[in-house]
């Protein structure tokens, strides 16, 4: 029988890189967006034509209801919310509508058609390593059971969001699982991430600018590619145990000035490297690395791509 998925959130950089392994899985895919179309183009018109797409604002009620039983999914990924640091911190109550109050409208009403015995689908919730917040180097990689300390609206906002997840499976048995998603970044990821924005900068000093800024150099991220991601993501709808948070990540951590230099090495480029404290977020968390024993342990997964992956991957897009 052929799996059928709802993503919302369809339309962003991960949902694309999704909906791409579920297609290729052979499963029926219908995706939801606020966008009709992407913003960051990452799937064929082919792959575009296979899809269902549907207008999905998580925060409407009826558009939610409507995809789910235009849908009937058995497995749903939600991936719908605000995903940029500094948006969150421009518009909190913004994000707080769209990140916690989005996932709970959602959640209810994939609850009722369980508890209605009419839909009874794995629900897969899709967090943030941020959540987790600062931590001392000695705790690092950080397990699922580090106390949460988020120091970001963004973070609380996806903290927030586990907890009314969480909450719904314990009250309606529905199959919640969440995840806590370290960085990962791949073609299409929107140009003022960090990876991305990098690459950008090492091409621009290839044409001539003066040397390539960062902000803090000594933040330090645990980084995947994506499709490694949309596979750890597919191997928890199958493996996953309900009620549960994984990290998905790789365990390994990388400072902004190594990626920097990485970056340039790549793409052959001898430029200086440049502090921008205007490119220094405020509120930041020192180090994010995370351990993905729990998720390696339930499922099998692992990741198949290194960092050098993403950046090239990375390159070869920005020079299409």
């Amino acid at each position: 029988m052929t799996t059928r998925a709802l993503i919302t959130g369809g339309t962003g950089f991960v949902g694309q890189w999704l909906a791409r392994a579920m297609l290729s899985r052979g499963w029926t895919v219908t995706a939801g967006g606020v966008d009709a179309s992407p913003p960051q183009p990452v799937l064929s018109a082919q792959e575009r034509g296979a899809i269902a797409w549907r207008p999905l604002d998580v925060r409407v009620r009826e558009q939610a209801a409507a995809a789910i039983d235009a849908s009937t999914p058995d497995v749903v990924v939600h991936l719908a919310g605000i995903s940029y640091v500094p948006d969150a911190a421009d518009a909190p109550t913004d994000a707080y509508r769209v990140n916690v109050l989005g996932a709970v409208a959602l959640l209810a009403e994939l609850g009722r058609r369980r508890q209605a015995g009419t839909l009874d689908p794995v629900v897969l919730i899709v967090g943030s390593a941020e959540q987790y917040g600062a931590h001392d180097a000695s705790e690092l990689p950080l397990v699922e059971s580090a106390a949460q300390r988020p120091l970001t609206v963004y973070a609380a906002s996806k903290a927030a969001q586990e907890v009314a997840a969480l909450q719904a499976w314990r009250a309606t048995g529905l199959r919640v699982i969440a995840t806590r998603s370290f960085n990962h970044s791949g073609p299409g990821h929107a140009p003022h991430f960090l990876l991305p924005a990098l690459v950008r900068r090492a091409l621009a000093a290839r044409d001539g600018a003066a040397g390539i800024p960062v902000g803090n150099g000594d933040t330090i991220r645990d980084y995947l590619h994506v499709a490694d991601v949309a596979e750890a993501y597919l191997r928890l709808l199958d493996r996953g145990t309900p009620g549960e948070a994984y990290n998905v990540c790789s365990g390994e951590g990388v400072s902004v000035r190594a990626l920097a230099e990485r970056v340039l090495q790549r793409a052959g480029v001898d430029a200086e490297i440049l502090p921008d404290p205007a490119l220094a977020r405020a509120v930041d968390v020192p180090a994010l690395v995370g351990s993905p024993a729990k998720l390696m342990q339930a499922t099998g997964w692992r990741p198949q791509r290194t960092r050098d992956d993403i950046i090239d991957d990375l390159l070869h897009a920005a020079t299409l």
